[in-house]
C-alpha cells in the first residue's frame, strides 16, 4: 500500500496520478475527503493526532508525506514539530519506508547552486522550522531507526490550484491577456520545478528502496532570469510581455491587509537574488531529464483553455 499523507495538494495529486497510472494501491489521507481519484481509497485523519496517523498508515509499504500547513510562521513553529514526531513514531511502528517532500527554506540565501550537500543556514522563521524537522528526520534515519528519504524541490509551477506565484502572477495573467507581476528582481535567476516532474520523481523514489536515507533534489530545469520567464510566457500565450515588479516594500504594505502576502516577506531574499537549484544527483541516478520550461508552460497552457470553456 502506498499512503499519501496530506492528500489533495498539487504534489500529492501528481504523485497519486503517477502511482495509479502504474497500478499501485493508493490510500489518500487528509482531513477533507478527496474524491478526485476513483481508484484510490481515502482515510480521514488529523496529522497532529498520533492515533489517527498510526491508524491511517497501517499496512503501508511506503508513506509519502506531502502535507502543507497554513502559511503562517506561528502555526509552523507550533505544529510542524508535533506532526514530525507523529510521523516518525508511526513510521517506526509500521516499519514502512518514509518519503518526506520538502522545500528549500532551510538553506537560507545561498550564493551559488543549492545541492544536497548545502548546509542549513535559515534566514527566516519558516526556514528554522524546516531545518529543525529535516535534521530530526535524517538523524533518525542515520541511527537506523527508520528508512527515510527527503525529496526536496524548489518553487513549482503547473498547478490547477494556481498555488504558485509564477502560475498566478504571470501565467494566469497572460492567459487573460492582462499585465503580469514579477515577485522580486527580474534580472536574477530562479528555478521552478514542473509539478508533473515532481510527482514522477517522488514516485521513482518510492519504487527504489536503495535511495533510502538520503536527500534527493528532484529534477528541475536550469534556472532562467525573471525577464526570460516573462518573455517565454508571453510568447506561448501570444501576448505582450508587460509586467510590474513587486518589491519587498510592496509585499510588506499589502501584508498589512493580507496576512498570506505578509508571510511571504521574510522569504523575499529568494526572489531578490539568484535562486539556483541543482538536481544533477537525481538526474544521473535515474537517467531522467526535467521538462524544459518551454514544454512545461506549453503543456500547462491547456489548463487555462479548459478553464475558459
Amino acid at each position: 500500500m502506498h499512503t499519501i499523507l496530506g492528500a489533495g495538494g498539487p504534489v500529492s495529486n501528481a504523485l497519486a496520478q503517477e502511482l495509479l497510472k502504474n497500478n499501485q494501491p493508493v490510500r489518500l489521507v487528509s482531513r477533507r475527503k478527496i474524491e478526485k481519484f476513483k481508484k484510490a481509497t481515502w482515510v480521514g485523519a488529523d496529522l497532529k493526532n498520533y492515533q489517527q496517523v498510526l491508524q491511517a498508515v497501517q499496512g503501508s509499504e511506503v508513506i509519502y508525506m506531502c502535507a502543507g500547513l497554513q502559511y503562517n510562521k506561528k502555526v509552523w513553529a507550533a505544529e510542524w514539530p508535533v506532526i514530525m514526531q507523529n510521523l516518525l513514531d508511526a513510521t517506526k511502528a509500521t516499519g514502512a519506508r518514509l518519503i518526506f517532500f520538502d522545500n528549500v527554506y532551510m538553506y537560507g540565501h545561498v550564493r551559488g547552486p543549492m545541492t544536497e550537500e548545502t548546509p542549513y543556514n535559515p534566514s527566516s522563521v519558516k526556514g528554522e522550522v524546516r531545518a529543525q524537522i529535516a535534521e530530526k528526520l535524517m538523524n533518525e534515519a542515520k541511527m537506523g531507526n527508520i528508512r527515510a528519504t527527503i525529496a526536496r524541490a524548489p518553487d513549482f509551477y503547473g498547478t490547477e490550484s494556481l498555488n504558485s506565484f509564477y502560475d498566478s502572477m504571470v501565467l494566469a495573467k497572460y492567459a487573460q491577456k492582462a499585465k503580469a507581476m514579477w515577485l522580486g528582481e527580474p534580472a536574477s535567476k530562479h528555478s521552478f520545478i514542473y509539478i508533473p516532474d515532481a510527482g514522477k520523481a517522488v514516485y521513482l523514489l518510492g519504487q527504489h528502496p536503495e535511495t533510502d536515507n538520503q536527500i534527493w533534489h528532484l529534477p528541475t530545469a536550469p534556472a532562467l532570469t525573471g525577464h526570460e520567464f516573462i518573455q517565454l510566457a508571453a510568447s506561448i500565450f501570444e501576448t505582450k510581455p508587460n509586467f510590474m515588479k513587486v518589491n519587498k516594500l510592496m509585499l510588506q504594505t499589502i501584508g498589512l491587509f493580507n496576512k498570506l502576502v505578509g508571510e511571504t516577506a521574510e522569504l523575499y531574499y529568494q526572489y531578490q537574488y539568484d535562486y539556483l537549484f541543482n538536481s544533477q544527483k537525481f538526474e544521473k541516478a535515474f537517467q531522467v531529464q526535467p521538462t524544459s520550461y518551454a514544454n512545461g508552460i506549453q503543456q500547462y497552457s491547456s489548463f487555462f483553455t479548459k478553464s475558459d470553456q
